[in-house]
């Protein structure tokens, strides 16, 4: 009678369970088999497993979840003082947040249906770019035969990427929600790097930062004037990385901060551009001012408003004439760094001229470039281009120019003009709602804004300009799916700011009676 009740208690359990405690224990034994024939690396493993399998389960659980740990990484790759482990390359923590976010949305494609809208132009742009970068793999202008492994490394940093994000961005920002919660999180972590730059500025660097700072490469590039000017450079690889950066950035808030409809969020992005301006100019990166200027320039266009154009303009107007005419604010460094972008005789500027006068002299005979994947480290002393390896680039478009030759940078920038003028389409065609059309502007204004500072520096593939600047084009396509609910979500929040009017004057009233 006991060993029927016992069994039945087994059988009951095990119905119950789904047969988990059964699972945990030939989990457990093949643990044990492990150890004993394997060693502790397998054991450990096999130890860690359920974690995994845990953090798959929140993974699907919480699908977002894996979207903001993604942005928030991306953004602090590069700091040198980053909490994430050390070992790990770099490009590996994002290609495994987005292919996992892929992943999901593949599995789950029911909830996901943004997939069938992905074929735009902006897809189209990548593609024919991902296809040209195929195709440099038979490139052997150097000599040194096909290198898989050299070629396929920058093939996933310069195009490969570039699928990764837009597919990421299109379908998982697919809601008003979702893209003000973005939009909220980049500010607030754009705003962190221009508290980290006062950080740097006003109480000190951190053992790190100074070590490459004063003993390490940063020296001779971030301090300049007989050491007397630092170029400040925050939770970036770089002052010139931070400065474009911040520049482009800070387009799209202020655009934002305009000609948003509720009122404490006109506050909040005004502020946050602010203060990333203000960052900009402690990096000291001249380039930046072009950035800046460039990325207004073209939502004076895109906007089609009078009332928007002339106020810039004036705006503009009196900024350049600040920095080109006056000299006013030349006991600061970082201002005196800044008008020099415009001293035609600039010795780093001579420099870059010179560079590329070189360049363009070894690329002649190399139409295909160099080859993606070929560098100093991989070309032979006595090959004909190890001189055009040694060559500084100075800047992304140089860098793609000597890897791919005067046929690559045609292509890259007829694919970057395709992508960034279906983008400009949306917004000036077929967004209606104003507050839409100012979001989308500024990310288009800000994406032309990162390409600037491309053309001087090598930052457009740098962490974590890539995933934002890109991303946020990706975004601008997804803008005329859900306008409609855009248009009554924001309804609903000025409603709420309405009422929130009316309450105060009611106290207002009711404290004078």
């Amino acid at each position: 009678m006991v060993k029927k009740v016992y069994s039945n208690r087994i059988s009951e359990y095990a119905h119950e369970n789904g047969g988990r405690a059964i699972l945990l224990f030939l989990l457990f034994l093949l643990t044990i088999y492990e150890f004993l024939h394997s060693g502790f690396n397998t054991f450990a493993i096999i130890c860690i497993s359920p974690i995994l399998i845990l953090g798959i389960y929140i993974l699907f659980r919480w699908r977002m979840s894996a979207f903001w740990a993604l942005i928030f990484i991306n953004y602090i790759l590069q700091m040198k003082d980053s909490p994430l482990p050390s070992g790990i390359p770099m490009s590996l923590w994002d290609e495994m947040l987005e292919l996992v976010l892929l992943s999901i949305a593949i599995v789950d494609v029911r909830h996901n249906p943004n997939f069938e809208k992905c074929l735009n132009l902006m897809l189209l742009g990548i593609l024919i770019w991902l296809g040209f970068c195929t195709l440099q793999l038979l490139n052997n202008t150097c000599d040194l035969g096909i290198n898989v492994a050299a070629w396929f490394t920058s093939f996933r940093l310069i195009s490969l990427q570039l699928v990764w994000i837009f597919l990421v961005f299109f379908i998982y920002i697919s809601s008003p929600k979702k893209l003000l919660t973005y939009l909220r999180f980049w500010a607030i972590l754009s705003l962190f790097s221009a508290f980290w730059t006062w950080k740097q500025k006003n109480i000190g660097f951190t053992s790190i930062e100074y070590a490459w700072l004063y003993n390490g490469p940063g020296q001779t590039t971030h301090l300049l004037n007989a050491r007397t000017l630092v170029r400040y450079f925050s939770t970036f690889s770089d002052a010139a990385n931070y400065g474009c950066n911040a520049a482009a950035s800070s387009v799209a808030f202020l655009i934002i901060a305009i000609t948003s409809k509720v009122k404490w969020e006109k506050l909040f992005f005004l502020i946050i551009s602010i203060c990333v301006i203000w960052g900009m100019f402690q990096s000291g990166t001249r380039t930046a001012i072009f950035c800046i200027a460039g990325g207004f320039m073209i939502y004076v266009v895109l906007s089609k408003s009078i009332r928007i154009a002339i106020p810039f303009g004036i705006f503009f107007a009196f900024f350049m004439a600040f920095l080109v005419f006056t000299d006013i604010g030349n006991g600061n460094q970082q201002i005196r760094r800044m008008r020099s972008a415009f001293d035609k005789s600039d010795a780093s500027a001579n420099v870059r001229d010179l560079n590329k006068a070189a360049i363009k002299k070894y690329i002649q005979d190399a139409p295909w470039g160099l080859g993606i994947g070929s560098t100093q480290a991989n070309i032979p002393a006595n090959n004909k281009y190890r001189k055009l390896s040694d060559i500084p680039p100075d800047s992304e478009y140089v860098y793609i120019w000597v890897h791919t030759g005067v046929i690559g940078i045609t292509v890259f920038i007829i694919c970057m003009l395709i992508m960034w003028l279906g983008a400009c389409w949306i917004v000036m065609f077929r967004l209606k709602c104003p507050s839409l059309i100012g979001i989308g502007g500024g990310l288009c204004s800000a994406f032309i804004a990162i390409q600037l500072g491309a053309y001087a520096n090598q930052v457009l593939f740098q962490y974590p300009n890539g995933l934002t600047f890109f991303g946020g084009l990706a975004i601008v396509y997804t803008l005329p799916y859900f306008e409609s609910e855009w248009v009554e979500y924001e309804q609903q929040r000025i409603a709420k700011q309405e009422a929130k009017k009316r309450l105060k004057r009611i106290k207002k009233l009711a404290k004078r009676v």
